[in-house]
């Protein structure tokens, strides 16, 4: 009984969780239809990869509507290392807004989303260095797990499992994973702690999906044998929406705004292959479900069901489908007598939302407000209208999680918009709105997530939801309903966000990093939010007792809900060099809050609320700096003019159109941010200006930009070519090309040391060819790799220096890494030195 609930609740959590992202959905009649059609198809194809964006949407697409098949994307990571266009959250946070941007794609090309436990911890170059940070035993089993859960036919890898070190460890990773899955899925004796929650499952047969970029180039893949692949003619043309396949595909992949995967939709023929690796080889080799029943026959006592499905879709009425309603309702009647919990829960789902669509079914539960806190009492506004002519009748709603039903016995008339109050009690005990997977202490491979029912789930799970009871023909049918808010912009109209549980009080050191270069002290501005009216108690910024904070806490009282007030702690360092914690708590009525809460709210996916520890890093660190004001120009997003500002420069952002004579004249450096020269067009037509700022004897940083998409070919003073050249290990050995070079000496002396405590990675996309006026400064290399010297190169120019680096400040420098703000000063305070004074001949 426990294994059919849990099966319940995740099916009801992938369906509506598509359903209030941005608005309701409302069918039309023909995606009715598809959906009616899909009813009647009882086949799974799950996809693996292992990050977002590596899905093949057009696969994706072409199974789920196509073929309508079940189909599930697997990408064993939520993206936390990769780049973010669109702004500066990274690592965490960044996974977050990438888990919505794949919710988001599924939407469009219908598929189902995915996770395992996996931690992006950044680039890896082969699979060994992958599985050494991940646990690989546990990816193994959320692999395991998912597969028994989502029990497909049919699984597709991304990546090729025979070709380590050719790609991505992740991406090969995922393969080997996959394929040592599928002899493990149907063994009792595996993982058998999973078996409290779902049963082993044998796969029927695995396949690589390969690509021309698997041999090298189109022509290359033009060229190779093919016969023994399966092949899928995936170019159609889907009259009844006026899409090809391939425009819903690349709208799909267009979802990945973070990492510019923007796509423009192709018409016409198009071919996918796959390769079998794994399991029975269809006799007819282009028939992908071939000698798999995929009819209701594969149900015991389905093929009734599937009998009159079958006649609902001969019979179906594009002009009113509401006339399929009374055989759809018999249908469900007959889903739930049988025995199949698997199909019988999935196909329960899928029939009530066709149910809700065919009559116009229109049910919503919506908050008064937007935040609400555990143990407090919320309004909610029911709306429930039937606009079809098909008698129903609303007998009763149902809260949750309180699980207060409330009669209503209220006949729903065509067109007749029923309006019902509510009053909620939520329980103390109900758990604070926030991906699930960041509420525990993770490792920097490994997400952790101690309730083995979660692990898969992709979005954040919410407690508050209404279930409306309809009766219709006389069988009482549940559609549930997540609560949420919504509002009227006068610019974009109706808004929908969700409701969120928060604590009742919020705190945030405002910086995140706190440099102290002597034992002065420093003013920290912390601040308190209310998540409730009313909000009294004190607040505490707790540091080591080697740290002087003063006062010891101060009192607050906050009236509205929403509203925030700044505090400050004078804090006076110790005087040896000393890196440290520092906590910003709440105490009200004796309950101590100590979360910060990051709101992330862009209009291509839901608005998310993280909740962190409300914590700083403090560092009493030996820096000298020299130079004053800094021009920033921001490129993908980074947080590097923040970390500037704590170093005590003056910090301008300035944009593209600024770049001018005069406007520079004022700045001693310009500093570009990451991937500037992907990303900013205008710098193309700004590099004489900004050359000529160097050669009047100012400084001129450019951090990584990745190579091959350039704004322009000249991003440096001298010839310089960018590659694909990284050093993943940020441990590794770092060796002094030039030691006696000023970057390396003044004002701060850099040793070794300086490049302990790295995270994620030492750097990327070095140049490999340079002229001859640049210095390499360092040198490193991953275990097993040549040495890669093009770190840091530092040239003179005229009377000034351009320096390029791929070394990774803009994320070392966010994490308090003290060596990568001593380095970083010295590159900023480079000067050449003044030319020696001329003889006098005559004397």
């Amino acid at each position: 009984m426990r294994k059919i609930q849990v099966q319940i609740i995740l099916l009801f959590f992938i369906s509506f969780q598509t359903l209030f992202a941005q608005q309701p959905q409302k069918p039309n009649a023909v995606e009715i239809y598809n959906q009616i059609k899909k009813l009647n198809f009882l086949g799974s194809v799950l996809y693996v990869a292992a990050h977002p964006d590596d899905e093949n949407t057009r696969m994706i697409s072409y199974l789920a509507n196509e073929m309508h098949a079940r189909t599930g994307y697997l990408s064993l990571t939520r993206g936390d290392g990769g780049q973010n266009l669109i702004g500066p959250q990274l690592r965490e946070l960044l996974g977050v807004i990438r888990t919505q941007e794949l919710i988001e794609a599924r939407k469009i090309d219908g598929g189902e989303q995915f996770f395992s436990r996996a931690n992006d911890f950044g680039f890896s170059k082969n699979p060994n260095e992958t599985l050494e940070i991940w646990d690989k035993d546990k990816v193994l089993a959320d692999v395991v797990w998912t597969i028994r859960n989502f029990q497909p036919d049919i699984i597709i890898n991304r990546f090729d499992h025979r070709s380590p070190g050719t790609t991505h460890g992740h991406h090969t990773s995922s393969a080997m994973l996959s394929v040592e899955s599928f002899k493990l899925t149907n063994d009792p004796k595996v993982y058998p702690e999973q078996l409290k929650y779902v049963s082993p499952w044998q796969v029927k047969r695995q396949f690589f999906n390969p690509s021309w970029w698997f041999y090298g180039s189109q022509e290359k893949f033009d060229a190779a044998n093919k016969s023994k692949f399966t092949k899928l003619e995936t170019g159609v043309y889907y009259t009844g929406i006026g899409k090809s396949n391939q425009e819903i595909a690349a709208l799909s992949r267009s979802r990945h705004q973070s990492q510019g995967f923007g796509s423009t939709g192709v018409r016409g023929l198009e071919t996918e292959y796959l390769e079998l690796i794994n399991g029975e080889t269809p006799k007819d080799r282009d028939n992908l479900f071939d000698g798999i029943d995929t009819s209701w026959n594969r149900v015991k006592n389905g093929k009734p069901v599937g009998d009159l499905i079958a006649m609902i879709i001969e019979k179906y009425n594009f002009s009113n489908p509401s006339a399929s309603i009374p055989d759809l309702v018999k249908a469900y009647t007959m889903i739930q007598a049988l025995d199949d919990t698997h199909w019988k829960n999935l196909k329960s789902t899928a029939i009530k939302n066709i149910i809700a669509s065919c009559s116009g079914l229109y049910l919503e539960a919506v908050s008064n407000e937007q935040e609400a806190t555990p143990g407090s009492s919320i309004r909610l506004s029911l709306e429930a209208i039937n606009r079809c002519a098909v008698e129903m009748q609303l007998t009763s709603v149902t809260t949750l999680p309180d699980n207060k039903s409330t009669a209503q016995n209220s006949i729903l008339k065509d067109n007749n918009d029923q309006k019902i109050n509510l009053q909620i009690q939520l329980p103390n005990s109900i758990e604070y709105t926030q991906p699930y997977w960041l509420k525990e202490k993770a490792t920097v491979g490994m997400y952790t997530v101690s309730n083995q029912e979660n692990i898969g789930i992709p979005d954040i799970i919410r407690e508050v939801k209404v279930v409306f009871n309809i009766k219709i023909n006389n069988v009482e049918i549940p559609f549930e309903r997540t609560v949420v808010y919504k509002y009227n912009d006068g610019v974009k109209g109706e808004m929908y966000n969700f409701l969120d549980i928060v604590p009742e009080v919020t705190t945030s050191i405002l910086e995140k990093v706190l440099i102290f270069r002597d034992t002065k002290s420093k003013m920290i501005p912390v601040k308190v939010r209310a998540g409730k009216d009313d909000a009294k108690g004190n607040l505490q910024l707790d540091l080591p007792k080697s740290w002087n904070v003063s006062p010891k806490q101060i009192a607050f009282t906050l009236d509205k809900k929403g509203t925030e007030q700044i505090f400050y702690f004078e804090v006076t360092p110790p005087i040896n060099p000393e890196e440290v914690v520092a906590k910003s708590i709440a105490i009200v009525d004796n309950k101590r809050f100590d979360r910060d809460q990051t709101i992330i709210d862009f209009n291509h996916i839901t608005k998310q609320m993280v909740l962190k520890p409300a914590e700083s890093k403090c560092i009493r660190i030996d820096l000298k700096t020299s130079g004053d004001a800094i021009a920033y120009i921001m490129g993908a997003g980074d947080e590097v003019p923040e970390s500037l500002t704590q170093m005590g420069y003056k910090v301008s952002i300035l944009k593209p159109e600024e770049i001018t004579p005069e406007k520079l004249d004022s700045f001693s450096t310009v500093i570009t941010g990451i991937r500037a020269y992907n990303t900013v067009n205008a710098l193309a037509n700004k590099q004489n200006i900004l050359f000529n700022f160097v050669k009047s004897g100012k400084n001129m940083i450019v951090q990584y930009n990745t190579y091959g998409k350039l704004v322009t070919d000249k991003i440096a003073p001298y010839p310089l070519k960018l590659s694909n050249d990284r050093v993943t290990e940020e441990n590794a050995k770092i060796t002094f090309l030039a030691p006696n070079h000023p970057v390396l000496n003044t004002p701060n002396k850099i040793t070794s040391k300086d490049f302990e405590g790295w995270t994620q990675e030492q750097g990327l996309y070095y140049p490999d060819e340079y002229d001859a006026a640049f210095t390499p400064i360092i040198s490193s290399h991953d275990k097993g790799e040549s040495a890669k010297n093009g770190a840091l190169l530092v040239a003179p120019y005229g009377k000034g220096y351009y320096i390029y680096t791929g070394l990774s400040f803009f994320r070392e420098l966010p994490e308090g890494v003290a060596g990568a703000y001593r380095l970083l000063s010295n590159i900023i305070s480079l000067k050449q030195p003044l030319e020696a004074p001329k003889q006098d001949l005559k004397q």
